[in-house]
């Protein structure tokens, strides 16, 4: 009897783990998941890599012996978990066809209005790693935009993080088609380019809804993130339609999927599977902590939802620009605090690298 993440996979959408640690890989959880719960992408980020570093002595013996700042040893040990990742998911990724089996490895959240700077880092963190099945993720910032144009006219795979607007989505997906057609037009091969729009469904509702409380329209809250994820699944088919996706399609090109994050329920009054419920479709992916994933397992509904209840979804935006809620400064907001909050993470992430040193230090 299949799992319900199973069922899920049978609809055509994608389960990738949103969580990586040492011991993850170490204990062959990893490898579990694959078979147990149908996983088969792998996303990390700085605010994931901070909970690993905390959770135990894992990554003791490697920080004792790795040289540098702080950003140098976070880079060795993330190097070697995404690495390793990378070779417990490369069988998915041959299976599929380079379809999924990917692990991500985003570029540090300070270069995220820097786009020479983005590009540098993530191209020394492609070649670091230098697996096939190796996504860099990039933040959708303005410089963000034109750093994924140039990784992906130089052949690399990206997953382009921290979408909150459909405007937004738009600019991502241009930048990747223009990234592709400068790759044919110098004689390169975009069937070896691959990419994911992660689209960020629950933090736009926590940040409507908090301005939707203070307008007393409750009868609004928690649809905007959906809806905003249904139009932008609806975009994606409109964009890689036509004669110009036509083109790329002919020389091997793979459609940039929409990848949902931030799918966890931040609000507890929520169904704690709901934003994974309601945006089940094909050729999607769903990327889940640990917590959703085992909440789906065991209750999760699996039913094909993303293309329902579009007029509603239309008609919403009417409704929250009717209520006072300005849709443009909510995703705007969002953006920002995206970007603050992984800086964050990084930084405490350093101070914890320094923590562990000077404690592994004074211990010898």
């Amino acid at each position: 009897m299949s799992s319900r993440l199973q069922q899920l996979s049978a609809l055509g959408q994608s389960v990738w783990i949103d969580f990586l640690s040492r011991e993850l890989l170490e204990s062959g959880g990893l490898a579990r998941a694959v078979e147990r719960d149908a996983v088969v992408g792998v996303t990390s980020n700085p605010t994931i890599f901070a909970k690993a570093l905390s959770g135990g002595d894992a990554y003791d013996e490697q920080i004792a012996v790795t040289h540098g700042d702080g950003k140098s040893v976070f880079l060795e040990l993330a190097l070697r978990d995404v690495a390793d990742a990378c070779e417990v998911m490369r069988p998915v990724w041959e299976d599929t066809e380079a379809r999924d089996g990917y692990v991500s490895i985003e570029v540090d959240p300070h270069l995220a209005d820097d786009a020479e700077a983005t590009i540098r880092e993530a191209t020394l963190l492609h070649e670091a790693i230098a697996k096939p099945n190796l996504l860099v993720k990039i933040p959708a910032t303005d410089a963000g935009i034109a750093a994924i144009e140039e990784m992906t006219a130089q052949g690399y795979s990206i997953n382009v993080t921290l979408i909150f607007s459909l405007t937004r989505h738009r600019q991502v997906v241009e930048a990747y088609l223009n990234g592709l057609e400068r790759l044919v037009a110098a004689g390169g091969d975009p069937g070896r380019v691959h990419s994911v729009a992660s689209f960020f469904v629950s933090r736009v509702d926590t940040e409507a809804d908090r301005r939707l409380a203070a307008l007393n329209r409750d009868d609004l809250r928690g649809r905007l993130g959906i809806a905003n994820a249904k139009l932008a699944y609806q975009q994606y088919e409109q964009l890689f339609q036509g004669a110009r996706w036509d083109a790329l399609a002919s020389r091997g090109a793979t459609r940039q999927r929409c990848l949902w994050a931030s799918t966890s329920a931040k609000d507890p009054s929520y169904r704690d599977t709901l934003y994974v419920e309601e945006l089940i479709g094909r050729q999607t992916i769903s990327t889940m902590p640990e917590e959703t994933i085992r909440a789906f397992q065991d209750h999760g509904v699996a039913s094909a939802r993303l293309e329902a209840d579009l007029d509603q979804a239309q008609h919403l935006f009417n409704e929250l620009y009717a209520a006072g809620v300005d849709y443009h400064d909510v995703v705007a907001t969002l953006e920002r605090e995206g970007i603050e909050k992984f800086i964050a993470s990084v930084n405490e992430l350093l101070s914890r690298i320094e923590d562990k040193r000077h404690d592994l230090a004074s211990a010898a």
